[in-house]
């Protein structure tokens, strides 16, 4: 029996995203990006990785190739702080699918520091990769699916910290608020050409390099904050990910969607 302590049951998928093309940032291992290409993958699509982390990506590329197909996966290393590599990437899904349907930047960077401690530094990294990255990404995007003219959707991983204060994460949570300014705008613009752009915005979905970075008492403390007692697994964001890049959501668009139960 299902309780709101225990994950429900993995959704299988339905079609909803067959015959499009969707490329994922920070796909790479078992965070909201694997878990989102491999639902894309379970809705039809064909799916185009990257990651900055070369050796990962392989590994991913290669588990999913063998489980659903070499035609249906690519794979490509992306730095999103250089424009060129995010244009490349972009490129190999048109190159290889004939098209750009869906883009969902994932990439994102962290870390704690106190503001009186942070240094520029810090301060200029988390921004680059976090906000600055899906800037690039969804410019790109945008330019390929505008001069395409068949629409196109932009999905952006923003987070709950860009609403709610928390200790140490200044750099992070001013990052996450831009990419959900940045989301709002940016669907104005593109409605103009029937491209869609949405974000989700996680509180605590649990994977391993979370656990890497975060104390075991914070990550006590942030599960105790959700209504159902437990986090988030990175499948249950990434059926909203699918949702917000399927037909499903047609009439949405400029929209930031908490994935979240998360309560004061």
């Amino acid at each position: 029996m299902t309780t709101p302590h225990t994950p429900p049951p993995y959704v299988p998928g339905h079609g909803l995203l067959a015959g499009r093309t969707a490329v994922v940032t920070a796909a790479a291992g078992a965070g909201i990006g694997g878990a989102t290409a491999r639902r894309l993958l379970e809705e039809g699509a064909k799916v185009v990785l990257s990651d900055a982390h070369a050796r990962r990506l392989k590994e991913s590329e290669a588990e999913l190739a063998a489980e659903f197909g070499a035609g249906r996966v690519a794979a490509l290393p992306c730095d999103v702080t250089d424009e060129t590599q995010v244009a490349a990437l972009l490129d190999l899904a048109v190159e290889r699918h004939g098209r750009l349907d869906v883009v969902v930047n994932n990439a994102g960077l962290g870390g704690t520091a106190d503001l009186v401690d942070m240094t520029d530094e810090q301060w200029d990294k988390v921004l680059d990769v976090t906000l600055n990255g899906t800037f690039r990404c969804t410019r790109a995007a945008l330019r390929r699916m505008k001069a395409a003219g068949a629409g196109g959707v932009v999905v952006n991983n923003a987070s709950v910290v860009g609403w709610r204060a928390q200790k140490g994460q200044a750099h992070y949570a001013a990052a996450k608020a831009g990419v959900m300014a940045l989301t709002r705008c940016a669907a104005l613009e593109a409605a103009e050409y029937g491209v869609r752009v949405n974000a989700v915005s996680p509180s605590l979905a649990m994977h391993p390099h979370l656990v890497k970075v975060t104390t075991p008492e914070l990550l006590e403390e942030l599960t105790s904050r959700e209504a159902f007692g437990r986090h988030a697994e990175p499948w249950e964001v990434a059926n909203v990910i699918v949702f917000l890049a399927s037909g499903y959501s047609s009439y949405l668009t400029g929209e930031v969607l908490s994935v979240s139960s998360q309560h004061p």
